[in-house]
């Protein structure tokens, strides 16, 4: 009748949303103001006035079938020459428009990058914590996902244990940071590291093993944290980017994969994802989106509140006992649960209407994801809340 691995997929939606729809019928209940919803990772900042202003420019200097009609499937061509523009002048590099192709956000960069590049029986490692759609994006295209743990004591890279990991059925690594859900950055001495391990295991089985470089949070870090550039430091390595936290843009789906020159056999691998996106509908980007982001590219919203948020709750847990990793980018925290199963702790939150993510879904049992994009107020009116919830744990 149906395929069972997606109807499965489809009746058993995420964690994350289900705490989120759990939040609004409790604000339906007792008012939004006394729910304190930590759940989703929807950017609160908005977008620069840039991007307002472009929209308003757009609808009246183009005419209706210029703005909505088709763009090239791969992408309008503007928009590809001013984001290859705007990465060379960051990071030196060389890249052209022939290195892109836009997509409607990271999770299609990443549905068509796994596509391009596996076959069946390629396994792909991604780290925990890891994005829980990483092992439905690689399992959808037909690899297996591979976990490696990441330290428990700073949820930094075990670059032991991720050398163990490689086989010779290894296709690709995924690299995520900042990391969602735990805000970590990836320094550049594990960096290197990763990848010296991965030049030497390509050698050692004679293939080619891509590093994939998911980067929607990569200008959403504090303090002078510098997030190193993957394409300077390993030649096989494959961008997907996406606007939704940089630019406030979540609802507006629009990114891009990245497909540098030095990528071993690159006509082939570029004209592969130019196949996976056809083979999944993935073509042509929204089009008024891309001509957004032609002129916006490169800008930020203020990212100062979300640092000013993750300042006031990490002094508030530490008074009230709670252990994290210190994030030096993204929006989320990652908090150990004082008891085994974070889920139990989940569920004692919920009595003080903090709405918390248990970790298991994210590959990493026993902590807890906030999100912490949400407004400086709601956070000072629940820390009386985690306060009490600590308090519960005999934390203080």
């Amino acid at each position: 009748m149906v395929s069972m691995e997606m109807y499965e997929l489809g009746a058993k939606s995420s964690v994350i949303r289900e705490i989120f729809e759990f939040g609004k019928k409790r604000a339906a209940e007792i008012g939004k103001e006394n729910v304190y919803d930590y759940s989703l990772g929807n950017p609160s900042v908005p977008a620069p006035e840039k991007v307002n202003e472009t929209i308003r420019k757009l609808t009246q200097e183009l005419s209706p079938c210029e703005l909505h009609g088709y763009t090239s499937a791969v992408g309008d061509n503007a928009t590809r020459t001013a984001i290859a523009e705007n990465l060379n002048a960051r990071f030196g590099t060389n890249f052209t428009m022939n290195n892109l192709y836009m997509t409607c956000g990271a999770a299609a960069s990443l549905c068509i990058t796994f596509r391009a590049l596996t076959e069946k029986d390629d396994e792909v490692i991604i780290f925990a914590p890891y994005f829980p759609e990483y092992k439905v994006f690689i399992s959808a295209a037909g690899a297996k996902p591979v976990e490696v743990k990441c330290k428990a004591e700073d949820l930094t890279i075990d670059l032991e244990a991720f050398e163990k990991a490689i086989t010779p059925n290894t296709k690709a690594v995924v690299l995520n940071s900042p990391n969602n859900p735990s805000g970590v950055v990836v320094s550049e001495e594990i960096v290197k590291g990763l990848c010296a391990i991965l030049e030497k295991k390509q050698k050692e089985y004679g293939k080619s093993i891509f590093l994939v470089s998911d980067e929607p949070y990569r200008e959403l870090v504090y303090g002078d944290v510098e997030v190193p550039y993957l394409t300077k430091y390993y030649d096989n390595t494959i961008v997907c980017y996406s606007f939704s936290k940089s630019l406030s843009l979540p609802g507006d789906r629009i990114g891009y994969i990245l497909v540098p020159n030095e990528v071993e056999n690159f006509e082939l691998i570029y004209k592969s994802v130019c196949g996976a996106g056809r083979s999944l509908g993935y073509v042509c980007a929204p089009s008024m989106m891309q001509f957004v982001v032609r002129e916006c590219v490169g800008m930020t919203g203020d990212i100062s509140a979300y640092k000013m948020n993750r300042d006031i709750l990490l002094e508030a847990f530490e008074e009230c006992g709670f252990k994290t990793a210190k994030p030096d980018g993204a929006f989320y925290l990652f908090m150990k649960s004082p008891v085994d199963s974070a889920e139990e702790f989940c569920e004692s939150a919920k009595k003080y209407d903090l709405l918390l993510v248990p970790s298991d879904s994210f590959g990493f049992p026993g902590y807890v994801r906030i999100s912490y994009c949400v407004s400086t107020e709601m956070i000072e009116r629940s820390l009386p809340k985690f306060k009490e919830l600590a308090k519960e744990y005999n934390l203080i």
